[in-house]
């Protein structure tokens, strides 16, 4: 029998798999489902390959051995530390991981670069500028993740900048590009393997340079942004080796990586281009007039006796309520007032958090109910109708400046509006602002309150007051 006839057929069913496991994660509903299928595809692939390597590549037959040997080492490693991982990384550390696994997919692409260019150049002139560039923003993407990882998990802490730093960046890329184009016409010579070598030196300082700038604001459409590059690096290196699996997953993902890139920047009414070059998320760049008003600061067991007695609720989940890992005493205490006849929603702002989705999966963890869970734009028209609106540790997706104070960085963002709720509590640690470093407008407003402490805390006793009222034997339906 002939192996193609089952190499060819499994890339094939891992690439429908792929695509029908991501059409399953647009929907919280399905994502979990989408994830198995996706792997169940992602392992199709793998065994392909194993097929391949056993019963069709002649020139490996000397190296069979040692060659399947280091695999199954790599796999098995790759497979019990991100089993590991997976179990046991926090909600609040789940971008960064995120970012570190991008980072693993565009250095595997680059590393498959690197064989074919260390390796004997078996392909022609056009293939061989295709490797280059594989190799290229696969680097970037793997060394820019990386950095992007760092300041995800306060291993650096600000942004680095210089006079001249965007001629530098610009200088260093030229320079990657000529390096990789000589490698990849020149004929092979006694440099070559030096030259192949500075080139990638070069393509991951570039992914350094890159990325050391931008503020930590930025940093979910950064980790989307090289997303899509791992993508387009791995569909491009497919191309290359002509594997269907390799081209269609890289292409699915360089694509899906891209549109969420757009969609994020619309979301923060910015250009991609704005985040890669700008200086938003430094503090000291912040221009803000004094604010009117004070902070009004109230006790966790009034704000609560108010939402109970409220007809119409919404809530609004910021990285403090990651942060304080308090998702399931939010849900028991919405369920308190759902028995209280309250009518409860959740507002989600595209960019809440610290990566895509993440407010998504943590209130999917605590058993929140997808149709209570509301996108920015179907619930924004919904506030001005809403009794009060409670904020946990969320800042500039609901910061109003955003629509009226034309010098703050996040000016002509979309927010949540939450200032036009009757009555707003505000959960935060502390007086801190925002990953954009501006004060919060809405914190002064005076339909607004202040509820200081940790989300776990304030929420524990929210929970002890609104049963304290119903041991009470106060009415249980809501006021109209």
């Amino acid at each position: 029998m002939n192996p193609y006839w089952i190499i060819d057929p499994a890339g094939f069913i891992a690439a429908v798999l792929f695509i029908y496991g991501l059409k399953r994660m647009s929907s919280p509903v399905t994502a979990r489902s989408g994830i198995v299928v996706a792997g169940v595809g992602m392992l199709v692939a793998v065994l392909a390959s194993f097929l391949y390597v056993l019963a069709l590549d002649p020139a490996a037959e000397a190296q069979r051995a040692v060659n399947v040997t280091l695999a199954v080492v790599a796999l098995g490693m790759g497979l019990g530390w991100a089993w590991w991982r997976g179990r046991s990384v926090a909600i609040t550390a789940m971008p960064q991981m995120v970012a570190l696994y991008n980072g693993m997919g565009g250095g595997a692409a680059a590393a498959i670069a690197a064989v074919e260019l260390f390796g004997g150049r078996r392909h022609d002139l056009t293939l061989l500028i295709i490797t280059v560039i594989g190799a290229l923003i696969g680097s970037i993407s793997l060394s820019g993740s990386v950095i992007a990882w760092g300041k995800l998990d306060g291993r650096i802490n600000k942004p680095w900048r210089f006079g001249g730093q965007q001629a530098l960046n610009v200088f260093v890329f030229l320079v990657a590009i000529a390096v990789g184009l000589y490698v990849a016409i020149a004929a092979p010579g006694p440099y070559t393997a030096v030259l192949t070598a500075a080139f990638f030196v070069v393509a991951l300082l570039f992914g350094v340079l890159m990325t050391m700038p931008i503020g930590g604001a930025d940093m979910p459409v950064v980790i989307s942004l090289y997303n899509a590059f791992t993508g387009l690096a791995v569909g491009l290196e497919g191309l290359v080796l002509q594997n269907p699996a390799l081209m269609i997953a890289g292409m699915v993902v360089g694509s899906a990586g891209t549109l969420l890139t757009l969609l994020m920047a619309k979301a923060m009414n910015r250009s991609i281009s704005n985040v890669l070059f700008s200086n938003f998320g430094d503090v000291s760049l912040e221009q803000q007039g004094e604010i009117k008003g004070r902070l009004k600061p109230v006790e966790a067991s009034d704000a609560a006796i108010a939402m109970r007695y409220a007809s119409k609720v919404i809530i609004v989940p910021g990285y403090g309520l990651a942060a304080a890992q308090a998702q399931q005493r939010l849900y028991e205490f919405v369920k308190l007032l759902q028995a209280a006849g309250v009518e409860v929603k959740f507002a989600v702002h595209p960019v809440a958090g610290r990566m895509p989705g993440h407010m998504d999966v943590l209130l999917a963890e605590a058993g929140v109910p997808y149709d209570l869970i509301h996108e920015m734009d179907e619930i924004n028209e919904e506030f001005s109708t809403t009794d009060v609106a409670l904020v946990i540790g969320a800042n500039d997706v609901v910061n109003p400046a955003a629509r009226t104070n034309k010098t703050s960085p996040i000016y002509g963002m979309p927010i949540l509006n939450v200032d036009q709720a009757h009555q707003i509590y505000v959960i935060k640690r502390g007086q801190g602002k925002g990953y954009a470093g501006v004060e919060n407008e809405l914190f002064y407003a005076d339909n607004c309150n202040m509820v200081y402490g940790d989300a776990q805390a304030v929420l524990g006793k929210m929970v002890l007051a609104v049963k304290d009222l119903v041991a009470s034997g106060a009415p249980a339906q809501a006021a109209a």
